[in-house]
């Protein structure tokens, strides 16, 4: 599926701006205004959220995200009522292709500035989810509202609050990653292109490779820088439409960090995947579709609360193959380190 980045500037103030005209004509991605404001939702969200604990990092060798210090990467929090903090609102969305019923009548909603992860399996319709909510197909039935906006009544103001990264990325294999994110940046007409691809390139520790051409990156540089371009204006919503598919497990370490420091920033997150582990430790809130419909939808702790008590055991614990993989590269490097110096 190719990839869509669409992206938003920081908003300004409290009280709802005039929207600008838009310079161009471009198709996309677009150049996106400041957001307006949010409609309510009666739909209440679920009281107890607890954030999952991130994998210890300590071994892997990729150089640490920067923390987000431009206000550009921090979004507006106050003391809204809780509808007001809903970013995507689904109502009974409904896809068919011919006789094979995608979706069933799915409803969700999720928080801004939260992650929000989707499990299920190959044709579950994860990413039918996300090419509806992200404009690319239209439903069938039911209402989707992203940011405030309905999806089939104000397309555009959507296309201008979102970013899509799809399965695969979306990079310029000949061009170098400082030249890729130039290119997006010049394409939506961001001002000071050359100082926000600096501070995007420090920021997802790309700056020693910047001049290398994308080609000679390793697939989980390729997906940072991946993730880099879709950031360019700072959009509020997010979709990773299974980011970590097919990279080790380093890779995926590295992945992890970059959407936790954009969960962070106060981005929201709406993640498919089918690695239980990646839900487990990224999302605050999971949701799991099977047969076209949500059948859980809730907090880590919660969907544990649907399973009986656990009868407790003393067993051995060994290590697990991916545990014993990062403990010999780190070393593996470590010796590689000292013998250098």
């Amino acid at each position: 599926m190719s990839s869509l980045k669409m992206a938003t500037p920081t908003l300004a103030s409290q009280t709802p701006p005039q929207t600008p005209p838009l310079t161009s004509s471009l198709p996309t991605p677009l150049i996106a205004p400041t957001l307006a404001s949010q409609s309510p939702s009666p739909t209440p969200t679920l009281a107890s959220q607890s954030p999952s604990q991130a994998p210890s990092l300590a071994a892997s060798p990729t150089p640490s995200l920067a923390s987000p210090t431009s206000s550009s990467w921090h979004f507006y929090q106050s003391q809204q009522s809780v509808a007001d903090k809903c970013a995507i609102k689904v109502r009974g969305l409904k896809k068919a292709f011919a006789a094979n019923e995608v979706l069933k009548g799915v409803d969700f909603t999720v928080q801004r500035g939260t992650i929000f992860a989707l499990l299920g399996s190959n044709g579950a319709g994860k990413t039918t989810i996300v090419q509806i909510l992200s404009t690319l197909l239209k439903a069938d039935a039911g209402t989707v509202e992203v940011c405030g906006y309905n999806v089939k009544k104000q397309l555009r103001k959507v296309q201008e609050s979102i970013s899509l990264t799809g399965q695969f990325a979306a990079v310029d294999a000949i061009l170098t990653g400082r030249e890729n994110i130039m290119l997006m940046a010049n394409l939506r007409g961001v001002a000071n292109a050359r100082k926000i691809t600096a501070e995007l390139l420090e920021r997802f520790g790309l700056t020693q490779a910047a001049d290398r051409r994308a080609s000679t990156y390793s697939g989980g540089m390729m997906r940072r820088l991946d993730i880099a371009m879709s950031l360019v204006g700072a959009p509020n919503v997010i979709f990773l439409d299974e980011p970590t598919t097919g990279l080790d497990p380093e890779a995926r370490i590295e992945v992890w960090r970059t959407i936790k420091e954009l969960a962070s920033g106060g981005a929201t997150i709406l993640l498919t995947t089918q690695y239980l582990e990646e839900a487990e430790q990224l999302a605050k809130q999971i949701a799991i579709l099977h047969e076209g419909t949500i059948i859980a939808n809730g907090t880590l702790d919660e969907l544990k609360q649907m399973f009986p008590p656990a009868k407790i055991e003393y067993v051995e614990k060994q290590p697990s193959l991916e545990e014993i993989f990062l403990a010999i590269t780190a070393k593996d490097n470590s010796a590689k380190d000292g013998g250098a110096a």
